[in-house]
């Protein structure tokens, strides 16, 4: 079982768990498959990947290995399409304004530890009231090794002087759930995101189904 340890920090994954990213990477995806004069593809596709990145979205997208002599050029126009799009159509997912604000009515702060860069992470944050609650955003471009590395996790708890057993790490992929194991956190993992199948197996991971079941389980 999870160690049964006081909850004085809440940290989140940022895509697919606090915002649902997916409408815009979905649409970025797509415009530059038809700019380079291939078809585009199933919007329930691109969601299952988004939480592994841009190199796969390329690799799905055209169908192509890393290794592919265009492979860099088609991500790089991933990437300034997606900087275009950032807050098109991203939305919160329903329940996480709710979840926020009980957090913030009990004063247990939150962060936000995210394998997304900065430079696409911090305006995606900003463009949503709540999120700016948030005490803390740790990126790839503040540590050495992202998820399912501990770094950015333990670093958020060293920064806020919080012990990592007593935070919960909240995620929708298995890095996020391997990243907060850890880091000898609790963990709860979103199935409501991309990635997460309640059929496997996560271990002692609580996983829900709806936001607003975080808020029952902190209590």
């Amino acid at each position: 079982m999870q160690q049964n340890h006081s909850i004085e920090l809440v940290l989140f994954d940022l895509d697919g768990t606090l915002v649902d990213t997916a409408p815009d990477f979905v649409l970025s995806l797509n415009n530059i498959l038809i700019s380079n004069g291939k078809e585009a593809i199933n919007d329930n596709l691109i969601r299952s990947y988004v939480s592994d990145g841009s190199a796969k979205l390329i690799e799905l997208g055209f169908e192509i290995t890393n290794d592919h002599p265009n492979f860099k050029k088609y991500r790089n126009e991933l990437l300034t399409e997606y900087k275009k799009n950032l807050v098109n159509e991203s939305k919160l997912f329903d329940g996480i304004n709710e979840v926020i604000l009980h957090l913030n009515n009990i004063n247990i702060p939150f962060g936000i530890v995210t394998n997304k860069p900065y430079k696409y992470a911090e305006p995606v944050v900003k463009n949503f009231e709540v999120l700016n609650h948030s005490k803390i955003l740790v990126c790839p471009d503040h540590i050495q090794n992202a998820k399912p590395d501990p770094e950015g996790i333990l670093l958020a708890c060293s920064k806020l002087n919080i012990k990592s057993e007593n935070c919960v790490y909240i995620g929708d992929h298995q890095k996020d759930i391997q990243a907060g194991i850890n880091a000898g956190s609790k963990t709860i993992g979103c199935l409501y995101g991309y990635s997460l199948d309640s059929k496997d197996d996560y271990g002692e991971t609580i996983l829900i189904k709806e936001p607003k079941e975080i808020i029952k389980l902190i209590n």
